[in-house]
């Protein structure tokens, strides 16, 4: 399991266990799984999608921000 932690300046939009997510990186989208290798990525314009164990894929539509991947800790801080 990964646990997620979005946050935007206003708030924290999202704080839980997922499965997989899957960001629009700078250089493209990029899907993040458990024990991926330790990542800090900026993000472009585009939808953060992530899956909770038992629950349908959500989505959430960014304008920017970064993604800091560390021992499946996705900590991402984003512009809505």
């Amino acid at each position: 399991m990964l646990r997620l932690k979005v946050v935007s300046p206003e708030k924290v939009l999202f704080d839980g266990e997922v499965t997989r997510v899957i960001v629009p990186g700078t250089v493209g989208e990029f899907e993040i799984l458990e024990y991926h290798a330790p990542i800090i990525s900026s993000l472009e314009k585009g939808c953060v999608k992530y899956q909770a164990q038992a629950t349908q894929e959500e989505r959430l539509d960014i304008l920017g921000g970064f993604v800091e991947v560390q021992k499946d800790e996705i900590r991402m801080c984003v512009e809505l």
